[in-house]
């Protein structure tokens, strides 16, 4: 036990430390003190190389602020709070295309013209998520509102957004034509409950799509904020059939389950393109945000399965056994991925794969997840990392060579990293609070499933 002790208090020194040094690289370099909200495009160095600015990472990185500000002691200095709110406010300002419309602009310029609009809703799930903080960290109205004004705009279906959602229909295919596939339909909760509600705790009445809520409900924003912060229960609204569906997929089956039964029309196998040609890192995540449902359920038989078909599977499909580190993407059947960088290791996956194992060693008491946490941390830290100018590196080859040099881009800022280590941080915290705690030996045994709310 003292050995695990040692090796557990060592790992969190060194997330802790790496963490300071990721969160002095962005405030160093990213903060447009000109026009508000953040540069991402960011060279080794720091240096800005481009002045776009992608609402979607703009968004994350007042998440993330206030996160940090809100959870972490060390954290908590006005100056990190005054960069949030700097980058909030450039949100309320810019991010919407046309106000008093709700749609989000994907890229804008540096000073908050819109460039680029994308038919999807990640603008506006992550500016939600910083409204939603910033009101946690703020106390203020006017960002809660309007967080609610963003998100009670998006629907499943994309009716309140139209032409938001899924493959574009066109003319005269509504009757039996080429259409969005029900597996895009499905992935929907998965966008809104999980990368809305999970990251931010928000009350399921508000996140959760429309066919899942009750039509004689209003959507609420903030109400029971207690019950928020330490889970609200929401089984039944992800069902047994769209877990399954996803989880399979990865046992090697050509099509989704989902996309059967379509008629003539059915487009083969690019009707499920994203459950035939998975990603690793996507489905460790999923894994993580599945993990904390099974703990606030306290479902042991979900929790099993969630380790086994969305850490495990993954992990062992997607594991370069020559290399080390995860493929970027697999294919389901074994055959030959279509995307010219399914062999490349990006920092995300790798990322929430630390989060995965740990979280899942910290409630299953497993030692073969402490043993992967190790493994991946280890080949994450010794690739990725940059200890001349700091941050990761976040493309590399097969090989684990450095493929490009930036530190930020239109997909990589100020979010995979910090909270990977910061999440990391609080769960290797608990676990050394257990074994500090831990009964002599012949005692009765703690119990198997953790409080983890400080892991949030």
């Amino acid at each position: 036990m003292e050995k695990e002790r040692e090796t557990l208090q060592a790992w969190k020194e060194r997330v802790g430390q790496e963490l300071d040094q990721v969160v002095a690289f962005w405030m160093e370099h990213s903060h447009d003190q000109e026009h508000g909200g953040f540069f991402t495009c960011l060279g080794r160095d720091g240096q800005v190389y481009d002045d776009l600015k992608y609402v979607w990472l703009q968004a994350r990185q007042v998440w993330m602020y206030c996160r940090l500000y809100r959870k972490l002691e060390r954290f908590r200095h006005p100056e990190l709070l005054d960069s949030a709110k700097a980058g909030g406010e450039f949100l309320l300002r810019y991010a919407r295309v046309a106000p008093p419309g709700k749609k989000c602009a994907f890229v804008l310029t540096r000073d908050g013209r819109p460039v680029k609009v994308q038919r999807t809703i990640f603008s506006e799930c992550f500016y939600t998520m910083a409204m939603n903080e910033l009101w946690r960290v703020t106390g203020e109205v006017r960002y809660q509102r309007d967080g609610r004004a963003v998100l009670e705009n998006v629907s499943e279906d994309g009716k309140e957004l139209s032409g938001c959602l899924g493959r574009h229909q066109n003319p005269g295919e509504e009757q039996g034509g080429l259409r969005a596939t029900q597996g895009e339909a499905s992935a929907q909760p998965w966008v809104l409950g999980f990368d809305v509600g999970s990251r931010c705790g928000l009350p399921s009445s508000l996140y959760l799509p429309h066919r899942q809520r009750s039509r004689d409900r209003p959507l609420r924003w903030g109400h029971q904020q207690q019950e928020s912060e330490s889970g609200t229960d929401w089984e039944g609204q992800l069902s047994a059939g769209e877990l399954r569906a996803v989880s399979t997929v990865r046992e090697g089956r050509r099509h989704c389950g989902q996309c059967r039964g379509l008629g003539p029309h059915a487009p083969g196998r690019i009707c499920c393109l994203p459950y035939s040609e998975p990603s690793p890192g996507h489905a460790l995540e999923a894994g993580w945000f599945l993990l904390r449902h099974a703990t606030r359920k306290g479902d042991p038989e979900l929790r099993a399965h969630v380790i086994d078909k969305f850490l495990l599977l993954p992990f062992h499909s997607g594991w370069d056994p020559d290399h080390g580190g995860l493929f970027y993407f697999q294919d389901a059947d074994g055959l030959c991925p279509t995307q010219l960088e399914w062999a490349m290791k990006l920092w995300w996956p790798h990322s929430e794969a630390m989060i995965a194992f740990l979280m899942g060693y910290s409630d299953s008491g497993d030692p073969a997840l402490l043993h992967l946490f190790y493994l991946v941390a280890e080949y994450t830290f010794r690739q990725f990392r940059d200890p001349e100018f700091g941050e990761w590196f976040g493309y590399l080859s097969r090989e684990g060579k450095v493929a490009l040099t930036i530190k930020g881009g239109p997909f990589k800022g100020c979010f995979h990293v910090p909270r990977c280590l910061a999440m990391c941080e609080e769960m290797l915290g608990a676990l050394l609070s257990r074994l500090a705690s831990a009964p002599a030996p012949g005692a009765p045994s703690p119990p198997a499933v953790p409080d983890r709310k400080g892991a949030e």
